[in-house]
Parts: structure tokens; sequence; C-alpha cells
């Protein structure tokens, strides 16, 4: 199933894709809780798509391989940067040269308490696509990647929450104004998503609707004011514009 949300009078409300339109549906985060898939709620209806969940967290995660003394590290980014497919984005002047870097997300069904590595899945409502722009330029003072990813808009998601594609081999490409720059995926990681997910879990809970950034197994792509970036996660089309 395909989930998103479009923009509605009364805010954001839960859909799912399907041929015939946007189906409105339940709170997909209680259902998931509950054991079961989100109901319908009426007939297919029109509004604009906007970013798929509006997480507390965004979890960034540095993916230093099995060697380093830290086999993964987790950063937080900042939630208001969090955009949908289609808007444009300012990309700062003053940090250097921009990089789009495509990204697997996950995003968190319900509360990690008890997340294993072996039982990561059953945590997870779904994937979608993620562009974790960043100003790498800035990495010599930035340590933290404060400065690199505070960018407006710097963290376009979405647009749809693919509840069965899993977590374990999942397909990630990058195009940089119809030009695919990238083909390559989760099994290019050095530590499998299900490890970073244990990894998050055992220093801090994560909550319905929060969002973990996987890492870009070789998926960064410089970018420029006018161009287009779209990365697909799983057949889930991001499209991102520059200015």
């Amino acid at each position: 199933m395909r989930l998103g949300r479009v923009a509605s009078e009364g805010g954001p409300r839960w859909v799912r894709e399907t041929a015939g339109g946007l189906i409105p549906v339940s709170d997909p985060f209680l259902a998931f809780e509950a054991g079961r898939a989100p109901a319908d709620e009426g007939e297919a209806i029109h509004g604009a798509v906007v970013a798929p969940v509006d997480p507390l967290v965004v979890v960034g995660i540095a993916q230093n391989g099995p060697d380093h003394i830290s086999p993964v590290q987790a950063w937080l980014k900042s939630p208001r940067t969090v955009i949908g497919s289609g808007a444009e984005v300012a990309l700062r002047r003053d940090a250097g040269a921009p990089v789009a870097e495509g990204e697997i997300a996950i995003v968190i069904g319900r509360a990690t308490h008890g997340l294993t590595s072996q039982n990561a899945h059953e945590y997870v409502l779904g994937i979608t696509a993620v562009n974790d722009l960043s100003s790498p330029d800035r990495a010599s003072v930035d340590p933290r990647n404060f400065e690199s990813k505070s960018g407006e808009g710097y963290t376009p998601l979405g647009p749809w929450i693919d509840t069965a594609a899993g977590i374990d081999d999942v397909d990630l490409e990058v195009e940089v104004d119809g030009l695919v720059v990238a083909r390559t995926g989760s099994r290019q990681l050095p530590m499998p998503i299900r490890e970073c997910l244990a990894y998050v879990a055992s220093w801090s809970v994560l909550g319905p609707g929060d969002v973990v950034m996987t890492g870009a197994p070789h998926s960064q792509a410089p970018v420029r004011p006018g161009q287009r970036v779209t990365i697909r996660v799983a057949g889930i089309e991001l499209v991102t514009a520059f200015a």
C-alpha cells in the first residue's frame, strides 16, 4: 500500500494511492499499532500532495562501515526542514557548494521499545524517498552537521510511504535534469538498515511518524540553482527544484 497526505481545509488528510484516485483512509499509525491496515473513509478525493509525515524527530545516519570504531553514527536534523515533493528550495549561497543526497527514509510506525536488528521491520510503517540536502564544505568547522544540513527546505521527503517494500533490499536512483547519476540501493550501505535502526533505538526511543535517513550509498550529486533532482526509492519518485 502507498500512503500519503493531501492538503485540506482541516489540515493534511491521509490517503492511499490507487489506480482510481486517492482514497481517504484512517490514521495509519493507530492502525499499525492495532496490527491492521488503515480503513477506507469514503470516495476518491483531490488535493495537493504534501509531505507524508510531520516527524517530531529526523535522524541521519553516517554509514561509517564495520571496521570503524563506531559502525554507524546518528545525528539529528531539524524536522522543520521537511518539505514535500515538487517544492522549490532556495539553496544557501553562504555555505559552499550544495549537494543532493538521495537516501532511503524509514518511517517509524510505533514506539521503538524492544527494537532489535532481528525484529526492526515490525516497527516500520514503510519506506519513502528523502533528499538530504547538504553543504559538505562546512564539515571542517561543523562536525555536528548543524550548519551543513539546516537550510530552509533542506529535507524534501515523500511523496508516498510504501508499506510493503521491506527494508532489506531497496533500490535507489538519483537523477539530475533527466540524467541518471546514481543507481544503487540498500545493499550498498556498509551497515544494513535494520542494524542502523537497532543502533538508534538502543540510544533514543523513536515514535510514530519519526524518520530515519539511512545514508547515501554513493548517491550524492552536486546541484546548483535552476536544476531539478529526482530521487526514486522503490519506485517512489521525489522531485525537487532549486533556486
